[in-house]
């Protein structure tokens, strides 16, 4: 059916071909509006579009003229046959009936069909309480948990490794969006880290709370599973790792690769040489292929015969997997037809295991849509960099290269060039350090502690004093309220001194909070530490370039090819 907008010469609603007759006391189909002319005695009104639209006003208004009409007629000749024959249905206008029925029958229906819907896919959803329940959208930067576990029982998951395995955070990815959504950063955890995992309190079935010791020097994997373990530990695990917030989990299992990949219709990945790997059942050829179902879940496992057969070699495929899954959902019409996106939320909801925060459709659908928002082009995939363990089996954290990484990212540098538009705000900001500084004992600051750790407030005033130069410094106290990052507030004629303890203590850019009015010549500048101090003299800002030799891929780049 072609359906150009309203207004053209013979275009019309398919809402509007549904008119109800109160004779019979249903909804009938006027496929050509034709057939209900000026002279048509029935009592017929159009569906509503909305419950207080002016189409329904105009409408019933419509209906009472034609009743109106009606009466005199049958005054002036008498009753007439309410009834028309109704003419035989051509092939082509019964196809239209079905396609244009179920439209208006979501229209019509409307509040019903969407009640239906979001009750059966939320019925889809598991969740765990983890002990947060934050909300599904939050203005600042945000962090999701991805989990990929190895569980090997329930429907789909037959045939793969250890049968009734408790399941392991075999593919750990910590997915983090910068607050202007400009960009985000994919940090693949490997399994086999020695890390240590944290005390975890995790909800039992009955209600009950049970808590769980920590271990120390042990795989990053035994996070989930292990000693009843729940994603709430894994939460944890990383949150101590990388010293970034969660704002949520979403947990997967094999199935769920099976059916992602055969909902949107195959992804499509490429190998630099033929791969044969019995042990994961993948083979094939060297070059492109599009795959999905059993062979998509073959891919992402196997790791013998690609690179150097570990597991840094296996997420790298992982990475090209899911970088082409995003091109597909993004560039197809998945997420435009209606038959595909019902497939995919099907699929979606029944393979997610989620937080409390963000356990139903609506909440979902709400951080799916905020999420959106970032361009794949400033989507980079990386590795938390690791060196070889002596043992020949598992690996180390590389502090080195991962600090300066996790420091990053909770900085919310983004390891793509973003958008031109982002680019020049931040460089309009990166300019308020740019400039001439003032002398040390010229600088007049007061210090609040904003950080959560105790005394930080006069530990920095007592730097500052003793080691800086800075005399005219004093301590504020407590802030208001903790904060994330530290923020220097100061006027326009401060300027100068704001430069030199942003150079002192190594604050961002981002920290500089410059007002609009002049202060008075003795007034104070306002220093609040924020979460990301670490220590008076530590350098609160990340570098603003990722360490080199880190393994990382962008999401938009189809060249990747698994060698």
């Amino acid at each position: 059916m072609d359906a150009q907008g309203p207004g053209g010469a013979g275009e019309f609603d398919p809402a509007d071909q549904w008119v109800f007759d109160p004779n019979t006391g249903n909804y009938e189909l006027r496929l050509n509006p034709a057939e209900t002319s000026a002279d048509d005695t029935t009592e017929l009104r159009r569906v509503p579009r909305s419950s207080s639209g002016d189409g329904a006003v105009g409408s019933e208004l419509r209906g009472r003229r034609r009743a109106a009409k009606r009466e005199e007629k049958e005054e002036a000749t008498g009753p007439v046959s309410r009834r028309k024959p109704k003419p035989k249905k051509s092939k082509a206008k019964k196809a239209l009936y079905w396609g244009s029925g179920t439209l208006a029958f979501l229209l019509v229906g409307g509040s019903a069909a969407a009640y239906f819907v979001y009750q059966h896919l939320n019925s889809n959803i598991s969740k765990v309480d983890v002990g947060e329940n934050n909300a599904a959208v939050s203005n600042g930067p945000m962090n999701i948990l991805l989990i990929g576990t190895d569980r090997r029982d329930g429907k789909g998951n037959e045939g793969y490794g250890d049968a009734g395995s408790v399941g392991h955070a075999d593919t750990t990815l910590l997915f983090h969006v910068s607050e202007d959504r400009s960009n985000a950063t994919v940090l693949s955890i490997p399994r086999d880290m020695i890390t240590d995992i944290p005390d975890c309190r995790t909800k039992q079935e009955d209600g009950s709370f049970k808590n769980i010791p920590g271990e120390s020097e042990v795989r990053f994997n035994t996070s989930l599973g292990q000693e009843e373990r729940d994603p709430g530990c894994t939460w944890q695990t990383v949150e101590k790792l990388t010293g970034l917030e969660i704002d949520h989990f979403m947990m997967a299992d094999f199935n769920a690769v099976k059916e992602m990949s055969s909902a949107v219709g195959g992804v499509e990945v490429c190998l630099a040489k033929d791969v044969n790997d019995p042990k994961s059942h993948l083979n094939l050829k060297k070059g492109r292929h599009t795959i999905e179902g059993e062979e998509a879940l073959a891919f992402v496992r196997t790791r013998h015969t690609v690179g150097f057969g570990g597991d840094l070699d296996r997420i790298k495929l992982q990475q090209q997997f899911l970088s082409s899954l995003m091109r597909k959902m993004k560039s197809s019409g998945t997420l435009s037809s209606p038959g595909k996106l019902w497939g995919l939320a099907q699929t979606a909801t029944k393979a997610l295991t989620v937080d409390t925060g963000i356990g139903t459709v609506s909440k979902l659908a709400s951080l799916g849509k905020n999420l959106s928002k970032v361009d794949l082009k400033n989507v980079t995939f990386a590795t938390v960099p690791v060196v070889d363990n002596t043992d020949g089996a598992t690996v180390l954290l590389d502090k080195t290269k991962a600090e300066p990484l996790f420091a990053m990212v909770r900085q919310d540098v983004s390891l793509t060039e973003v958008k031109e538009k982002e680019k020049a705000a931040k460089d309009k900001q990166a300019a308020l350090l740019k400039g001439p500084k003032a002398d040390p004992a010229d600088v007049r600051v007061k210090v609040l502690n904003g950080s959560g750790q105790f005394g930080a407030a006069q530990e920095t005033v007592d730097w500052m004093q003793n080691t800086e130069g800075m005399l005219r410094t004093s301590n504020g106290g407590n802030a208001p309220s903790e904060l994330k990052k530290t923020t220097l507030e100061y006027a326009p004629n401060q300027a100068d001194q704001a430069r030199r303890l942003a150079d002192s203590m190594g604050l961002p850019a981002s920290a500089m909070k410059q007002g609009t009015k002049d202060a008075e010549p003795m007034a104070e500048m306002t220093l609040t530490l924020g979460a990301d101090f670490k220590g008076a003299g530590t350098p609160i800002s990340a570098p603003s370039k990722a360490p080199k030799d880190i393994q990382r891929v962008g999401a938009d780049d189809k060249n990747v090819c698994a060698k």
